[in-house]
């Protein structure tokens, strides 16, 4: 029987997991930096890879109705690190 701690101990392990991930995603991301790609061109590259492994997972219906969330989600800051402009 999963209990609500078991849910909470499911979440948080998906967090951590998630956590690790993104450390991977920037370490790739200052070596590309450092090899000479140009920053914008390896965040397309990423979101295309991203985007097509999401799609494999959760099927285009899914991943179309999450990308329909990004707009707001960008302008709510929700990406936002610090001002460039």
């Amino acid at each position: 029987m999963n209990t609500h701690l078991d849910t909470l101990e499911d979440e948080a392990a998906a967090s951590e997991e998630r956590r690790a991930a993104l450390n991977y995603f920037t370490e790739a991301f200052a070596e590309a930096v450092r090899d000479g790609i140009e920053g914008d061109c390896f965040a397309h590259a990423a979101l295309f890879a991203s985007f097509r492994e999401l799609v494999a997972t959760y099927g285009e219906e899914a991943v179309a109705t999450f990308a329909e969330s990004l707009p707001g989600r960008i302008r709510d800051g929700v990406f936002t690190i610090a001002s460039r402009h």
